[in-house]
């Protein structure tokens, strides 16, 4: 008994010794390649004017990015670009984006920009919402197809005054029945000539976002009839399992 309970002491011993030695051989081997994992690093940042404003360090693999760039944007792609070098274990992202926008300013520019983004593209069944507190953009809504998410995600990246982008954007289930009946709902409300005034503004239509076969409408109508009348040409759609009128009147927009 008295050998039996020395064995099982021994490797206790044994085992915490394994367990304080393996994080030391863990992070020896993860610091072999910092030196060129750093080298690599410094090339990569200086091989662009956008990341002149960035510096990086290595340790134990992991590579802290610190500075300053003028687009959101630039930050993401630097830290992208780094992530991909060879035994980089993981990227802190530190880098801050230069400048300071009113949010309520920065919230109309992007507003502006993503009413004109795809047009030609199926604008009408898209919907997007925004919110923007200190500079952090969280961009939702639902969206048809990917390129649709990303041309809109990009907008945001790219706009001056962006510190951080929260991506909330639903990419509806592809569905040929579903394409088949925005298609249909679009011709039954624009098909009437005193809605056909929304299909003029290509930026504002109306929104027709359709799940699985459920309807929404989204939007700003000039009138509560033109809003009644959207919702029952929509109703008035074989297929629709159900519509949900979110069509907003203009002069009772909430700001």
């Amino acid at each position: 008994m008295i050998r039996m309970n020395r064995m099982f002491s021994g490797f206790i011993v044994a085992a915490v010794l394994a367990m304080q030695v393996w994080p030391l051989q863990a992070s020896a081997a993860a610091g072999r390649y910092d030196q060129a994992v750093q080298e690599q690093a410094v090339k990569i940042l200086t091989s662009k004017d956008k990341w002149k404003g960035i510096t990086a360090s290595t340790d134990d693999g992991i590579v802290t990015l610190e500075g300053s760039v003028k687009l959101y944007i630039d930050k993401v792609d630097a830290a992208r670009k780094v992530s991909k070098i060879n035994h980089a274990d993981g990227v802190r992202n530190h880098i801050q984006v230069e400048g300071n926008v009113p949010d309520a300013e920065l919230q109309s520019k992007i507003s502006d920009k993503l009413s004109y983004d795809r047009i030609g593209y199926g604008i009408m069944f898209n919907a997007l919402n925004l919110k923007v507190e200190e500079g952090v953009v969280t961009i939702g809504g639902d969206v048809r197809d990917y390129p649709s998410r990303d041309s809109a995600v990009a907008i945001v990246e790219t706009t001056p005054g962006v510190k951080d982008v929260i991506d909330d954007i639903n990419v509806l289930p592809t569905s040929n029945f579903d394409d088949d009946l925005r298609i249909r709902v679009a011709r039954a409300i624009y098909g009437q000539s005193s809605m056909r005034k929304y299909a003029m503004v290509p930026e504002k239509p109306i929104r027709i976002i359709v799940d699985n076969g459920h309807v929404t409408l989204y939007g700003v109508v000039d009138s509560k009839m033109d809003r009644q009348l959207a919702e029952t040409q929509a109703r008035s759609v074989s297929g629709a399992f159900s519509v949900d009128n979110k069509l907003v009147i203009a002069n009772q927009k909430q700001r």
